[in-house]
C-alpha cells in the first residue's frame, strides 16, 4: 500500500481471542480496529479506511463472516481481506474467494500465517498436487460443515438433514473442534 500507516480491521465476535490477535498486530506496526458483527464494522468504516482486515466466517447471530466480506469488498475492492474459521469447508472458501478474500485459513492460525496470507494475493501454478485421495472422514467432515453453514448452525435441523441422531452429530463436532 502506498501510504506507511497499515490500518487493520479485525471482525470477530471472541472479544478475547480479537485483543490478543489486536495486539499481536499492534507488534507488528499495525493499527488495529476491532469490530464484533457486521453493524459494527459498517460504522467503523464510515470514519476510517483499513487496507487489511480479518474476519472470522462464524459470527454470533444471523449473520455469516461472508456477508461481511462482501461488504468489506465493496466498501474497497483493493482491501486484503483473509478469513479466518474454525468451520472450514471447501464451499466457504470457494465462496469466501469469489465474494473477495484473497486468502482463507482454518482456526489455529498465528500472525504469521495472516500476514503471510496478506502477502500472498495471487495464485501460483507452482503449488504441487498431491496423489493423496480425500479420506472418507474428510469428506464427511465437509459434509457436516457445509450443511451447518446451510441452516445457519443449528445443530438439530443439521442432524435432520444428516440423518442422524443429534447426539452423534454433537460428539463428532465435540471431538473436531478446532476453534
Amino acid at each position: 500500500m502506498p501510504s506507511t500507516e497499515r490500518l487493520l480491521l479485525i471482525i470477530e465476535d471472541d472479544a478475547a481471542f480479537a485483543r490478543t490477535l489486536g495486539r499481536s498486530f499492534e507488534r507488528r506496526d499495525y493499527r488495529v480496529l476491532l469490530a464484533a458483527s457486521l453493524d459494527q464494522a459498517k460504522e467503523l468504516l464510515m470514519t476510517h479506511s483499513p487496507g487489511y482486515a480479518v474476519v472470522d466466517l462464524k459470527l454470533n447471530g444471523s449473520t455469516s463472516g461472508l456477508a461481511c466480506v462482501q461488504m468489506l469488498h465493496r466498501h474497497d475492492p483493493a482491501m486484503l481481506i483473509v478469513v479466518l474459521t474454525g468451520f472450514a469447508s471447501i464451499n466457504t472458501a470457494v465462496e469466501a474467494v469469489k465474494l473477495g478474500a484473497c486468502q482463507y485459513l482454518a482456526k489455529p492460525s498465528n500472525t504469521d500465517d495472516i500476514e503471510a496470507a496478506f502477502g500472498h494475493v495471487a495464485g501460483s501454478s507452482e503449488v504441487g498436487l498431491t496423489n493423496r485421495t480425500t479420506s472418507i472422514k474428510t469428506l464427511e467432515w465437509e459434509r457436516i460443515h457445509q450443511t451447518l453453514a446451510e441452516t445457519n448452525f443449528n445443530i438439530s435441523e443439521t442432524a435432520r438433514r444428516l440423518g442422524m441422531h443429534r447426539r452423534t452429530l454433537a460428539r463428532k463436532l465435540d471431538k473436531q473442534r478446532i476453534k
